[in-house]
């Protein structure tokens, strides 16, 4: 928990950004009546039925000193899923950084392997240099500033 606390007392530094992810899985779900729309003194009416339509990936990633923050949206959330979440980061967005200070849980496919298992290994080494890794401590994931915001904004609307 020091580890994480002692990340976040870290003055902001634009060549070493920290930088926070998680992510959830949410339902995808589709009404099956028409919404009853607003009217004078009387709210939106949805039903309370819906159709299941799968499932999706989010990955909530934040700057938390810049004020900046990102969803990925995806199928899957698979070792490959999360490597090229990391690829997007390093060459999108903090492609001029010496390292990303990166706050995560410990999920398994949090981890260096899963760039080796997604891309070649010069490529994966790349990427994997970039990182200066944090994890929270397990039941500790509350420490990621990512996953508070997605709690705090679970309509993810990225700002």
């Amino acid at each position: 928990m020091e580890d994480v606390l002692d990340v976040y007392m870290r003055p902001y530094d634009r060549r070493r950004p920290v930088v926070c992810l998680d992510e959830t899985s949410v339902q995808l779900v589709a009404e099956t009546r028409t919404p009853l729309p607003m009217a004078p003194g009387q709210p939106a009416r949805y039903d309370h039925e819906y159709e299941r339509n799968g499932v999706a990936n989010l990955f909530m990633i934040t700057e938390p000193l810049r004020g900046w923050r990102e969803v990925v949206v995806g199928d899957h959330r698979t070792a490959i899923d999360f490597a090229q979440v990391i690829q997007h980061l390093v060459n999108v967005h903090f492609s001029a950084v010496e390292k990303i200070v990166l706050v995560m849980d410990q999920l398994n496919t949090h981890s260096p392997g899963s760039l080796y298992e997604a891309f070649p290994a010069a490529e994966a080494k790349r990427l994997a240099n970039k990182l200066e890794i944090h994890h929270t401590p397990k039941h500790g994931s509350w420490l990621n500033m990512a996953e508070v915001r997605r709690t705090q904004n679970s309509s993810f609307a990225p700002s």
